[in-house]
Formats: structure tokens, C-alpha cells, sequence
């Protein structure tokens, strides 16, 4: 799922920037990944946002999983699915 960035249970958001060959690459992985795991996700632009740009401009793409930085640059599969699988760990049977 593709979406925007405000939206209700997106765990997943990648920051990226158009013709940006990495941010691509990031994409599939982040696409595959979340199709897996039936995790939402969006993908914010870096240059349209301040904040986003000042942190992490130089080193895009970025994953964030509920708001922590999680992987950038070569976006590894693995690391994202062990990042999600982590989870609200505090929700399940308690």
C-alpha cells in the first residue's frame, strides 16, 4: 500500500526523492516487504519537507518503522521484516 504520510496505521514510511536510483531499489524492497506482511506504508518526498531534508538529505532512502529510523541507503529486506516483527510487543496477549 501507497499512501500518504498522515495516514492512519502506517507503520512504515520511506523517505525518498525523485531520481534518486537507491530511493527505486528502496521502493520494491519496501513494496515486497509490506505486501508480505500486510504492513501499511507511504513514501514522503525529502525535499518537500524541512525537517525531513535537514535530517536526512545526504543519506536517502530512509526507512522509519513507528517512527524510528530503522535502515537507509541499500534497503535490506531482512532488516525491515525483523524491524516489523518487533513490534508493539506490549499488544499481543497481554
Amino acid at each position: 500500500m501507497r499512501s500518504g504520510a498522515g495516514d492512519e496505521g502506517v507503520r512504515v514510511v520511506l523517505v525518498s526523492r525523485t531520481g534518486c536510483h537507491l530511493c527505486d531499489e528502496g521502493r520494491e524492497v519496501v513494496r515486497a516487504v509490506a505486501g508480505r506482511t500486510g504492513t501499511a506504508w507511504a513514501e514522503v518526498d525529502v525535499d518537500g519537507d524541512p525537517e525531513l531534508l535537514r535530517r536526512f538529505s545526504d543519506r536517502v532512502p530512509v526507512v522509519l518503522v513507528d517512527g524510528a529510523e530503522r535502515d537507509f541507503g541499500r534497503l535490506d529486506a531482512g532488516r525491515l521484516e525483523r524491524a516489523l516483527a518487533g513490534r508493539r510487543w506490549w499488544r499481543r496477549g497481554r
